[in-house]
Protein backbone atom coordinates (compact mmCIF):
# COMPACT_ATOMS: atom_id res chain seq x y z
CA UNK A 1 0.00 0.00 0.00
CA UNK A 2 2.83 2.36 0.90
CA UNK A 3 4.58 1.78 -2.42
CA UNK A 4 1.35 2.46 -4.30
CA UNK A 5 1.02 5.82 -2.55
CA UNK A 6 4.62 6.73 -3.44
CA UNK A 7 3.96 5.62 -7.02
CA UNK A 8 0.90 7.84 -7.33
CA UNK A 9 2.52 10.86 -5.66
CA UNK A 10 5.63 10.60 -7.84
CA UNK A 11 3.55 10.44 -10.99
CA UNK A 12 1.48 13.42 -9.86
CA UNK A 13 4.62 15.47 -9.16
CA UNK A 14 5.97 14.76 -12.64
CA UNK A 15 2.67 15.49 -14.37
CA UNK A 16 2.17 18.69 -12.36
CA UNK A 17 5.66 19.89 -13.27
CA UNK A 18 5.06 19.20 -16.94
CA UNK A 19 1.73 21.03 -16.82
CA UNK A 20 3.33 24.03 -15.12
CA UNK A 21 6.01 24.15 -17.79
CA UNK A 22 3.55 24.38 -20.66
CA UNK A 23 3.74 28.18 -20.57
CA UNK A 24 7.40 27.90 -21.65
CA UNK A 25 6.67 25.50 -24.49
CA UNK A 26 5.81 26.57 -28.01
CA UNK A 27 2.70 25.99 -30.06
CA UNK A 28 3.11 27.59 -33.48
CA UNK A 29 6.32 29.60 -33.01
CA UNK A 30 9.68 27.87 -33.31
CA UNK A 31 11.69 30.27 -31.09
CA UNK A 32 14.89 28.81 -32.53
CA UNK A 33 18.02 30.31 -31.08
CA UNK A 34 16.21 31.88 -28.12
CA UNK A 35 17.48 29.67 -25.30
CA UNK A 36 20.63 29.73 -23.21
CA UNK A 37 23.05 26.80 -23.04
CA UNK A 38 22.00 25.11 -26.31
CA UNK A 39 24.73 22.52 -25.72
CA UNK A 40 22.27 20.86 -23.33
CA UNK A 41 20.39 19.64 -26.42
CA UNK A 42 23.37 17.80 -27.92
CA UNK A 43 22.74 14.07 -27.53
CA UNK A 44 24.97 12.04 -25.25
CA UNK A 45 25.99 8.42 -25.74
CA UNK A 46 26.89 6.84 -29.08
CA UNK A 47 24.26 4.13 -28.63
CA UNK A 48 21.41 6.61 -28.26
CA UNK A 49 22.71 8.82 -31.09
CA UNK A 50 23.01 5.89 -33.48
CA UNK A 51 19.38 4.97 -32.72
CA UNK A 52 18.17 8.34 -33.95
CA UNK A 53 18.01 9.73 -30.39
CA UNK A 54 14.93 7.57 -29.70
CA UNK A 55 16.08 6.54 -26.26
CA UNK A 56 13.81 7.86 -23.51
CA UNK A 57 12.09 4.48 -22.98
CA UNK A 58 15.36 2.51 -23.25
CA UNK A 59 17.97 4.54 -21.31
CA UNK A 60 19.96 1.48 -20.26
CA UNK A 61 23.43 2.97 -19.88
CA UNK A 62 25.00 5.94 -18.10
CA UNK A 63 23.79 8.33 -20.81
CA UNK A 64 20.43 8.02 -18.97
CA UNK A 65 21.45 11.15 -17.06
CA UNK A 66 20.78 13.00 -20.31
CA UNK A 67 17.79 11.08 -21.72
CA UNK A 68 15.81 9.84 -18.76
CA UNK A 69 17.28 9.61 -15.24
CA UNK A 70 14.76 6.89 -14.35
CA UNK A 71 16.80 4.54 -16.54
CA UNK A 72 19.58 4.57 -13.95
CA UNK A 73 17.44 2.32 -11.73
CA UNK A 74 17.98 -0.64 -14.07
CA UNK A 75 21.79 -0.39 -14.05
CA UNK A 76 23.54 -3.01 -11.91
CA UNK A 77 26.77 -2.64 -9.95
CA UNK A 78 29.17 0.13 -10.91
CA UNK A 79 29.25 1.62 -14.39
CA UNK A 80 31.30 4.35 -16.07
CA UNK A 81 30.97 5.83 -19.55
CA UNK A 82 33.12 8.32 -21.43
CA UNK A 83 31.75 9.91 -24.58
CA UNK A 84 33.47 12.18 -27.11
CA UNK A 85 31.64 14.04 -29.87
CA UNK A 86 33.23 15.57 -32.97
CA UNK A 87 30.66 18.34 -33.34
CA UNK A 88 30.07 20.89 -36.08
CA UNK A 89 32.79 23.49 -36.92
CA UNK A 90 35.48 21.51 -35.14
CA UNK A 91 33.88 21.85 -31.72
CA UNK A 92 34.41 18.91 -29.38
CA UNK A 93 32.19 17.79 -26.52
CA UNK A 94 33.18 15.37 -23.77
CA UNK A 95 30.79 13.54 -21.47
CA UNK A 96 31.67 11.49 -18.39
CA UNK A 97 29.14 9.68 -16.22
CA UNK A 98 29.20 7.05 -13.50
CA UNK A 99 26.53 5.18 -11.55
CA UNK A 100 26.41 2.91 -8.52
CA UNK A 101 23.51 0.61 -7.65
CA UNK A 102 22.67 0.62 -3.93
CA UNK A 103 20.28 -2.29 -4.15
CA UNK A 104 16.87 -1.58 -2.70
CA UNK A 105 17.92 1.99 -1.94
CA UNK A 106 18.16 2.90 -5.63
CA UNK A 107 20.98 4.06 -7.89
CA UNK A 108 23.14 7.17 -7.53
CA UNK A 109 25.65 8.75 -9.84
CA UNK A 110 27.03 11.85 -11.51
CA UNK A 111 27.60 13.23 -14.99
CA UNK A 112 29.94 15.89 -16.32
CA UNK A 113 29.81 17.59 -19.73
CA UNK A 114 32.42 20.01 -21.10
CA UNK A 115 33.20 21.64 -24.42
CA UNK A 116 36.35 22.34 -26.36
CA UNK A 117 36.18 25.31 -28.76
CA UNK A 118 39.87 26.09 -28.95
CA UNK A 119 41.53 29.50 -28.79
CA UNK A 120 40.24 32.26 -31.08
CA UNK A 121 41.56 35.66 -32.09
CA UNK A 122 40.02 38.86 -30.78
CA UNK A 123 39.06 40.96 -33.80
CA UNK A 124 37.60 44.44 -34.22
CA UNK A 125 36.29 46.53 -37.10
CA UNK A 126 39.62 48.37 -37.24
CA UNK A 127 41.68 45.18 -36.78
CA UNK A 128 39.82 42.39 -38.62
CA UNK A 129 42.93 40.19 -38.63
CA UNK A 130 43.21 40.27 -34.86
CA UNK A 131 44.33 42.54 -32.06
CA UNK A 132 46.92 40.11 -30.74
CA UNK A 133 44.62 38.99 -27.95
CA UNK A 134 43.23 35.48 -27.64
CA UNK A 135 39.91 34.40 -26.15
CA UNK A 136 38.02 31.16 -25.69
CA UNK A 137 34.57 29.91 -24.82
CA UNK A 138 33.41 26.97 -22.72
CA UNK A 139 30.28 25.07 -21.71
CA UNK A 140 30.10 22.96 -18.56
CA UNK A 141 27.32 20.98 -16.88
CA UNK A 142 27.59 18.87 -13.73
CA UNK A 143 24.80 16.75 -12.28
CA UNK A 144 24.07 14.35 -9.43
CA UNK A 145 21.40 11.80 -10.27
CA UNK A 146 19.24 9.39 -8.32
CA UNK A 147 16.75 6.76 -9.47
CA UNK A 148 14.74 4.05 -7.76
CA UNK A 149 12.36 1.27 -8.71
CA UNK A 150 9.15 2.07 -6.85
CA UNK A 151 7.62 -1.19 -8.05
CA UNK A 152 8.86 -4.06 -10.21
CA UNK A 153 7.53 -2.22 -13.26
CA UNK A 154 7.86 1.47 -12.43
CA UNK A 155 10.98 3.61 -11.90
CA UNK A 156 11.46 7.30 -11.29
CA UNK A 157 14.61 9.40 -11.46
CA UNK A 158 15.88 12.89 -10.63
CA UNK A 159 18.93 14.70 -11.95
CA UNK A 160 19.68 18.18 -10.49
CA UNK A 161 22.52 19.98 -12.24
CA UNK A 162 24.62 23.11 -12.48
CA UNK A 163 25.19 24.76 -15.87
CA UNK A 164 28.02 27.17 -16.62
CA UNK A 165 28.90 29.07 -19.81
CA UNK A 166 31.66 31.54 -20.50
CA UNK A 167 33.01 33.52 -23.44
CA UNK A 168 36.04 35.75 -23.07
CA UNK A 169 35.51 37.70 -19.82
CA UNK A 170 31.75 37.07 -19.46
CA UNK A 171 30.04 34.09 -17.91
CA UNK A 172 26.65 32.82 -16.77
CA UNK A 173 25.47 30.14 -14.37
CA UNK A 174 22.17 28.32 -14.02
CA UNK A 175 20.56 25.49 -12.11
CA UNK A 176 18.17 22.90 -13.50
CA UNK A 177 16.44 19.62 -12.78
CA UNK A 178 15.71 16.62 -15.00
CA UNK A 179 12.83 14.31 -14.09
CA UNK A 180 11.88 11.01 -15.65
CA UNK A 181 9.81 7.85 -15.35
CA UNK A 182 9.93 4.43 -16.98
CA UNK A 183 7.13 1.91 -16.96
CA UNK A 184 7.23 -1.73 -18.02
CA UNK A 185 3.79 -2.18 -19.51
CA UNK A 186 1.66 -5.34 -19.17
CA UNK A 187 2.25 -5.91 -22.90
CA UNK A 188 5.18 -8.24 -23.46
CA UNK A 189 8.35 -6.39 -24.51
CA UNK A 190 6.92 -2.86 -24.42
CA UNK A 191 8.45 -0.09 -22.28
CA UNK A 192 7.09 3.43 -21.81
CA UNK A 193 9.30 6.36 -20.88
CA UNK A 194 8.76 10.06 -20.17
CA UNK A 195 11.17 12.79 -19.14
CA UNK A 196 11.45 16.53 -18.81
CA UNK A 197 14.91 18.08 -19.07
CA UNK A 198 16.42 21.42 -18.07
CA UNK A 199 13.60 22.70 -15.89
CA UNK A 200 15.31 25.51 -14.01
CA UNK A 201 16.53 29.07 -13.78
CA UNK A 202 17.32 31.57 -16.52
CA UNK A 203 20.90 32.55 -17.39
CA UNK A 204 22.44 35.98 -17.86
CA UNK A 205 25.90 36.77 -19.23
CA UNK A 206 27.86 39.15 -17.00
CA UNK A 207 31.50 40.08 -16.54
CA UNK A 208 34.25 42.50 -17.53
CA UNK A 209 33.22 42.24 -21.18
CA UNK A 210 30.06 44.22 -20.45
CA UNK A 211 31.99 47.11 -18.85
CA UNK A 212 32.28 50.05 -21.27
CA UNK A 213 32.85 53.80 -21.29
CA UNK A 214 29.86 55.79 -22.51
CA UNK A 215 30.32 58.93 -24.62
CA UNK A 216 27.63 61.48 -23.87
CA UNK A 217 26.46 64.38 -26.00
CA UNK A 218 28.77 67.23 -24.96
CA UNK A 219 26.29 69.86 -26.18
CA UNK A 220 23.63 68.77 -23.68
CA UNK A 221 25.36 66.92 -20.84
CA UNK A 222 28.78 68.47 -20.51
CA UNK A 223 32.23 67.44 -21.70
CA UNK A 224 32.71 64.23 -19.69
CA UNK A 225 33.03 61.69 -22.50
CA UNK A 226 34.17 58.69 -20.47
CA UNK A 227 31.36 57.69 -18.16
CA UNK A 228 31.82 54.11 -16.84
CA UNK A 229 28.82 51.99 -17.81
CA UNK A 230 27.67 48.40 -17.78
CA UNK A 231 25.88 46.93 -20.78
CA UNK A 232 22.57 45.36 -19.78
CA UNK A 233 22.35 41.74 -20.92
CA UNK A 234 19.05 39.88 -20.88
CA UNK A 235 18.03 36.69 -19.08
CA UNK A 236 17.49 33.64 -21.28
CA UNK A 237 15.61 30.46 -20.44
CA UNK A 238 17.19 27.03 -20.60
CA UNK A 239 16.10 24.70 -23.46
CA UNK A 240 13.21 22.90 -21.80
CA UNK A 241 12.55 19.50 -23.42
CA UNK A 242 9.67 17.09 -22.87
CA UNK A 243 10.11 13.56 -24.24
CA UNK A 244 7.73 10.62 -24.34
CA UNK A 245 8.60 7.35 -26.00
CA UNK A 246 7.92 3.66 -26.52
CA UNK A 247 10.37 0.81 -26.95
CA UNK A 248 9.35 -2.62 -28.24
CA UNK A 249 11.44 -5.81 -28.33
CA UNK A 250 9.67 -8.37 -30.57
CA UNK A 251 12.67 -10.71 -30.30
CA UNK A 252 14.52 -11.21 -27.02
CA UNK A 253 16.41 -14.48 -26.72
CA UNK A 254 19.80 -15.49 -25.38
CA UNK A 255 21.39 -15.09 -28.82
CA UNK A 256 19.29 -12.44 -30.52
CA UNK A 257 17.56 -9.25 -29.42
CA UNK A 258 15.75 -6.79 -31.66
CA UNK A 259 14.43 -3.48 -30.32
CA UNK A 260 12.50 -0.67 -31.97
CA UNK A 261 11.95 2.74 -30.37
CA UNK A 262 10.03 5.92 -31.13
CA UNK A 263 10.15 9.22 -29.23
CA UNK A 264 8.01 12.34 -29.49
CA UNK A 265 9.96 15.52 -28.66
CA UNK A 266 8.40 18.77 -27.47
CA UNK A 267 11.10 21.48 -26.94
CA UNK A 268 10.67 25.05 -25.78
CA UNK A 269 12.87 26.47 -28.55
CA UNK A 270 11.68 24.58 -31.61
CA UNK A 271 8.75 22.74 -33.15
CA UNK A 272 7.73 19.23 -32.16
CA UNK A 273 9.31 16.26 -33.92
CA UNK A 274 9.60 12.47 -33.90
CA UNK A 275 12.72 10.31 -33.51
CA UNK A 276 12.77 6.63 -34.51
CA UNK A 277 15.44 3.99 -34.15
CA UNK A 278 16.29 0.33 -33.86
CA UNK A 279 18.96 -2.01 -32.56
CA UNK A 280 19.90 -5.62 -33.24
CA UNK A 281 22.17 -7.39 -30.73
CA UNK A 282 23.80 -10.76 -31.43
CA UNK A 283 24.98 -12.90 -28.53
CA UNK A 284 25.28 -9.80 -26.32
CA UNK A 285 28.54 -9.04 -28.15
CA UNK A 286 27.82 -7.18 -31.39
CA UNK A 287 25.14 -4.52 -31.88
CA UNK A 288 24.01 -2.83 -35.10
CA UNK A 289 21.96 0.35 -34.86
CA UNK A 290 20.18 2.85 -37.04
CA UNK A 291 17.62 5.61 -36.79
CA UNK A 292 16.20 8.85 -38.09
CA UNK A 293 15.98 12.09 -36.11
CA UNK A 294 13.68 15.11 -36.43
CA UNK A 295 10.92 13.57 -38.50
CA UNK A 296 8.24 16.13 -39.49
CA UNK A 297 10.54 19.00 -38.48
CA UNK A 298 10.82 21.34 -41.45
CA UNK A 299 14.19 22.86 -42.41
CA UNK A 300 16.08 20.47 -40.13
CA UNK A 301 19.57 19.43 -41.21
CA UNK A 302 19.47 16.33 -38.98
CA UNK A 303 18.38 13.07 -40.58
CA UNK A 304 19.59 9.47 -40.49
CA UNK A 305 22.11 7.96 -38.10
CA UNK A 306 24.05 4.69 -38.03
CA UNK A 307 26.32 2.94 -35.58
CA UNK A 308 27.56 -0.21 -33.95
CA UNK A 309 28.61 -1.51 -30.56
CA UNK A 310 31.01 -4.13 -29.23
CA UNK A 311 30.96 -5.72 -25.79
CA UNK A 312 33.60 -7.92 -24.18
CA UNK A 313 33.57 -9.61 -20.76
CA UNK A 314 36.93 -9.57 -18.98
CA UNK A 315 38.01 -11.31 -15.75
CA UNK A 316 34.61 -12.91 -15.49
CA UNK A 317 32.61 -9.90 -14.36
CA UNK A 318 34.01 -6.76 -16.03
CA UNK A 319 32.14 -5.66 -19.15
CA UNK A 320 33.90 -3.32 -21.56
CA UNK A 321 31.74 -1.62 -24.20
CA UNK A 322 32.77 0.36 -27.27
CA UNK A 323 30.13 2.27 -29.27
CA UNK A 324 30.30 4.41 -32.38
CA UNK A 325 27.69 6.64 -34.02
CA UNK A 326 27.55 8.58 -37.28
CA UNK A 327 24.82 11.19 -37.78
CA UNK A 328 24.12 13.00 -41.03
CA UNK A 329 23.70 16.78 -40.74
CA UNK A 330 22.90 17.69 -44.36
CA UNK A 331 24.69 20.86 -45.43
CA UNK A 332 26.60 20.79 -42.14
CA UNK A 333 28.09 17.41 -43.19
CA UNK A 334 28.08 15.04 -40.21
CA UNK A 335 29.01 14.41 -36.62
CA UNK A 336 30.74 11.37 -35.14
CA UNK A 337 30.52 10.11 -31.61
CA UNK A 338 32.62 7.59 -29.70
CA UNK A 339 31.74 6.05 -26.34
CA UNK A 340 33.58 3.64 -24.10
CA UNK A 341 32.01 2.12 -21.01
CA UNK A 342 33.04 -0.17 -18.18
CA UNK A 343 30.64 -2.01 -15.87
CA UNK A 344 31.36 -4.40 -13.01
Amino acid sequence: MKMKVIYILSALVLISTMTYCQSDFVSNVSKRGTSAAPFLEISEGAKATAMGSAFVAISDDQSAFFWNPAGLAKLDGVGIIFDHTNWIAGVGYNYLAASYNLGGMGTVGFSFTSSSYGDMKVTTVDQPEGTGQIFNASDVAFSLGYAINLTDNFAIGFNPKIIYQSIWEANAMGFAMDLGVQYKTPFDGIMLGMSISNFGTKMQMQGNTTLVTYVQDATTTGINNKIPANLSTDYWSLPLIFRVGLAYSPISTEKNKLTFAVDAIHPSDNYESINVGGEYVFDDIIALRGGYKSLFLSNSEESFSLGFGLKQILLGNVAVKLDYAYQNFGRLTNIQKFSIGIAF
